[in-house]
């Protein structure tokens, strides 16, 4: 028996890039007991608010666990802003204080009629600008305030804009499975290059096919990396572990998934439905007797078929079930589908924010902020991701 063995550790890899020491920096990750927390004025994300009289936002963190990008040491930050929408502020804060920045000051805003405003409160003629606002429900409000803020950008004369897209939300209308359906994925890239974006960085999208919707280059950084340090960290036996896909359309996820956790075994729910007001019919192919099974997807929406698989695999005689996700959606009844004890633990990252009365005891949230921290001043040098575990970052 062989104990989990992760390649790649993200704790102890120093590289060169264009001939600048870049130190690796560890995954942050975020317990559920004590949450983000940030306070609003004017409609844009404000200060952290204050833990023992000390407002930091290490503090928040937990100092311990937080190593900031070293700003010093060759990253050229002069022209380099980064703005947050109001989607998800407490991300935004999160990827700025780790790389050693300020947000920028922007003022989004409601009219009675819901129209949305926008103004940048500080100048960015000839910056590379990133924004990060994921369109994650209310998807139609954070869509259009997103385009907002690209259009804002454009006509401010910034240099260059990325939208950071953290949960791309359409993604799952991505081709026609009836007659005269819409591909909404294709109009979405469509808008955001409309708007004035040079180029999208997205984490996890629901399909490779959604890169080339876009006519400006797209960097997809998936969030397995995180999560795979994470269950590296359990020292989980790789002899009792089996990787589970929820449905056969997330077969090659799985295996890639599986393949980074010492290649470990892969099941399979199959679903299918015979006919017409006839009984959905779930099999499993694969072997989980007496095994600890990994349930793998991109995101969780009501958790109607994640929670019937791992029902199945109970039945089948698993040991333990995990649930493992990018982003968590968590329509109803989600919550209450992940908190009925089918799961031991439920791992997703804070691609989209889960309010506080939706934390559950089996709910472990990690952060992606190191991620796309890095990415952003891997795009900002024209630096290539080139080495595990980044080298599948798409970065060319």
């Amino acid at each position: 028996m062989t104990s989990l063995a992760l390649p790649g550790s993200f704790l102890d890899v120093n590289k060169t890039c264009h001939g600048r020491h870049v130190a690796r920096n560890s995954i942050i990750r975020c317990n559920v007991a004590e949450p983000l927390m940030f306070s609003k004025e004017n409609g844009r994300p404000g200060m952290p608010l204050q833990v023992n009289g000390d407002p930091s936002f290490t503090n928040l963190l937990n100092a311990n666990q937080l190593r900031r990008f070293p700003v010093a040491h060759g990253h050229n930050d002069t022209r380099l802003r980064i703005f947050s929408g109001t989607a998800n502020p407490a991300l935004s804060q999160e990827i700025a204080s780790n790389m050693g920045l300020e947000l920028g000051k922007i003022m989004i805003k409601r009219f009675a009629d819901g129209e949305i405003y926008v103004q940048l409160q500080e100048s960015v003629r000839g910056c590379d600008v990133y924004l990060v606002q994921p369109t994650c429900p209310p998807a139609n409000e954070n869509l259009m305030e997103l385009l907002i803020m690209i259009d804002a950008c454009r006509r401010a004369s910034a240099k260059n804009i990325t939208a950071v897209v953290p949960f791309f939300g359409y993604a799952r209308a991505d081709r026609k499975t009836q007659g005269r359906e819409s591909i909404a994925a294709k109009l979405v890239a469509n808008l955001i290059t409309e708007a004035g974006a040079d180029r999208v960085l997205a984490c996890d999208l629901h399909s490779g096919q959604s890169m080339g919707y876009f006519d400006i280059p797209v960097d997809h950084v998936p969030g397995q990396p995180v999560i795979l340090d994470y269950l590296a960290s359990k020292t989980i036996c790789s002899d009792d572990l089996v990787v589970v896909s929820p449905d056969v359309g997330g077969v090659a996820r799985a295996r890639a998934f599986a393949k980074k956790l010492s290649d470990a075994p892969l099941a399979i729910v199959d679903k299918r439905r015979h006919g017409h007001n006839v009984a959905e019919v779930m099999n499993l192919i694969g072997d989980v007797r007496g095994k600890v099974a990994v349930m793998v997807d991109d995101m969780i929406d009501t958790a109607g078929t994640i929670a019937k698989g791992a029902a199945l695999l109970h039945q089948e005689g698993a040991r333990e079930v995990y649930a493992c996700t990018t982003h968590a959606v968590f329509s109803p009844p989600a919550i209450e589908r992940l908190s009925s004890g089918l799961f031991q633990e439920v791992i997703i990252t804070n691609t989209i924010p889960v309010a506080e009365q939706n934390y559950f005891p089996q709910l472990t949230i990690l952060s992606v902020a190191n991620l796309l921290g890095e990415t952003i001043w891997r795009v900002h040098d024209d630096c290539a991701g080139g080495f595990e575990p980044y080298s599948s970052l798409g970065i060319d």
